[in-house]
């Protein structure tokens, strides 16, 4: 297994833990079209923390489950936190004026999709991709 870990602070790291995502879902066998479903999740993810919490970490590691192989992407924080999730994953909703896509979104493009945060302590969201 390979892993990666992506200290995030501005626009420059979000590019960075993007390329190291690709370059780690290529070697797996991804298809070009998941390549880039991968990049769009790792980026809403990371600017995410950029926006909300200022810095964080997206951790990026291979998989292996049985034959299966995929990708895991874990974005995590010290931010203010999420306080309703649950709304944060609904269509539409934002706290920043944009079009509210970016969690929702993410859980649409990945296989697998987890979040924790905690007001005050930060948030984690742990996504994965298995590759077909």
């Amino acid at each position: 297994m390979e892993a990666v870990r992506v200290p995030i602070r501005s626009d420059r790291d979000i590019i960075f833990a993007r390329h190291k995502g690709k370059e780690l879902a290529s070697k797996l066998g991804f298809s070009n079209t998941d390549l880039t479903l991968i990049a769009t999740a790792i980026s809403e993810l990371a600017r995410n923390i950029v926006l909300y919490a200022k810095s964080g970490e997206i951790s990026l590691q291979t998989v292996h489950q049985g034959e299966r192989r995929g990708l895991s992407v874990v974005a995590s924080d010290e931010g203010r936190g999420i306080p309703d999730v649950q709304r944060a994953l609904q269509d539409g909703f934002s706290t920043s004026h944009s079009l509210g896509l970016g969690l929702p979104g993410v859980r649409r493009l990945m296989d697998e999709f987890e979040i924790t945060s905690e007001v005050n302590r930060g948030t984690m969201v742990s996504v994965k991709k298995w590759v077909p």
